[in-house]
């Protein structure tokens, strides 16, 4: 069931706690803001926070301070264990009833885990994954991925149709990760398409093949995609700085999407040797870079530290 984008009235605003103020949280909470809603923004490197001030959001120093008395707590954090304790501090101070949207990618077992935790401090709560990376995120148009309980839809709707163009019910049980896992598949294709990326851009320099020739050879047939185009100019032109998704949170992706195709009995060897090349260009110094710099795990620390493009 897809949710439509409603003007903002009186009676949708909300009071939204926001944990987490990196790429996508910050992109989050300026949307948040223009839409009208009151929220508080708490990272845990506070500097990254305060330009969020100027837009309109209260910066505060915990998140206990960020998540008492709010509508909706938002969090948007590295992954489910930093989640899980930064949350452990928050809930107790939470408002019985609150829904609790986790956007933050995180393991099959580590939303179950969360589920449980939003449970015991009387949470609302809701898996709640988006696809999308900086440019949608700013936009408002992420799409969002949600399981959870009926009754509180109408407190989170306002939050989901802030930040993004559309959202996509995949259940009521939220401890099951319906979203999650849905949010992992999806994930697995970016990921798959971005080292594929990297890799045929690298067989074409050591060949010595122009890689426009390959962008003509199959271009508007089958095998031609935007994604390609967009991760590829990244690489020949340069521009892997900001990242819209980071190196080194493509590889924790990767490696929760492997553990997920374990848990369930599925080998996975293109994602798992995603998340070596991405661990490998981490080292050669591309950690902060977009995921779109696995291309430099092509080569030899030598070759990287030239900034070896096609």
């Amino acid at each position: 069931m897809d949710h439509e984008r409603d003007d903002m009235t009186e009676s949708t605003l909300r009071t939204v706690g926001v944990l987490g103020t990196g790429i996508m949280g910050s992109a989050m909470a300026r949307n948040l803001v223009r839409a009208g809603h009151t929220v508080r923004v708490w990272n845990r490197t506070r500097a990254k926070a305060e330009p969020l001030a100027a837009d309109g959001a209260q910066v505060v120093g915990t998140p206990v301070e960020a998540v008492r008395d709010a509508d909706v707590v938002l969090t948007m954090l590295y992954d489910g264990g930093t989640v899980r304790e930064v949350m452990r501090e928050a809930a107790p101070a939470a408002r019985p009833g609150a829904a609790w949207v986790q956007s933050t990618t995180a393991g099959l077992e580590a939303v179950g885990e969360l589920a449980a935790l939003a449970r015991e401090h009387g949470l609302l709560f809701y898996d709640a994954p988006v696809l999308g990376t900086k440019q949608p995120a700013e936009a408002g148009q992420l799409t969002v991925l949600a399981a959870g309980p009926a009754e509180g839809r109408d407190a989170v709707a306002p939050v989901f149709d802030a930040v993004g163009a559309r959202t996509v019910w995949t259940g009521e049980d939220s401890a099951a990760a319906t979203a999650t896992r849905l949010k992992l598949v999806a994930n697995s294709w970016v990921i798959a398409a971005t080292a594929a990326t990297g890799e045929a851009l690298s067989l074409a320099k050591a060949l010595g093949v122009d890689p426009q020739g390959f962008f003509d050879l199959i271009a508007g047939g089958p095998l031609d995609m935007g994604y390609l185009h967009a991760k590829a100019g990244l690489i020949l032109d340069g521009r892997l700085t900001p990242p819209s998704f980071a190196v080194t949170t493509a590889e924790k992706d990767a490696r929760l999407i492997v553990e997920a195709g374990e848990r369930h009995g599925v080998r996975l060897d293109v994602a798992a040797a995603s998340a070596e090349r991405f661990a490998r260009a981490a080292a050669q110094g591309h950690a902060d870079e977009d995921m779109a710099a696995a291309y430099f795990a092509s080569f030899d620390d030598k070759a990287a530290e030239r900034s070896d493009r096609p």
